[in-house]
């Protein structure tokens, strides 16, 4: 089991430049858990697909049933005393934070490509291919 970011998720689902790093990392350990907070992310993410009109509605909508779905059971609520204190104590942000503090509290590491992250726990967060 690997906490991912939303970023990690997303290169999963839209074929793009890193989805082939993210497919090996899915091979490698295809239990993936996230805070909840990734759905509002994932959500903009395809807001701006279509806006770029890189992706239709109906390709938007079938991407997050099928990602949702996937993801059913996998979600966490976190602490927002937790995520404060670790954003307090770094460069992060609060949404970052969420993903650290959801990996510290079921003790996994947190698979993600956001520099911040990787500087500041690098006892917990890895990045796919390691």
């Amino acid at each position: 089991m690997i906490v991912v970011d939303t970023n990690i998720i997303a290169y999963l689902w839209i074929p793009g430049e890193f989805t082939s790093q993210a497919e090996k990392a899915f091979k490698k350990d295809s239990d993936w858990v996230a805070p909840l907070l990734w759905r509002s992310e994932f959500r903009n993410v395809l807001a701006t697909y279509l806006q770029r009109k890189l992706m239709t509605i109906d390709i938007a909508l079938a991407l997050a049933k099928e990602i949702e779905s996937y993801f059913r059971g996998k979600e966490y609520a976190v602490s927002s005393e937790q995520v404060l204190l670790l954003a307090q104590e770094s460069s992060c942000s609060a949404y970052d934070c969420e993903f650290v503090t959801l990996a510290k509290d079921l003790d996994l590491r947190l698979l993600t490509t956001d520099k911040k992250i990787l500087k500041a726990f690098p006892h917990i967060a890895t990045t796919p291919g390691k």
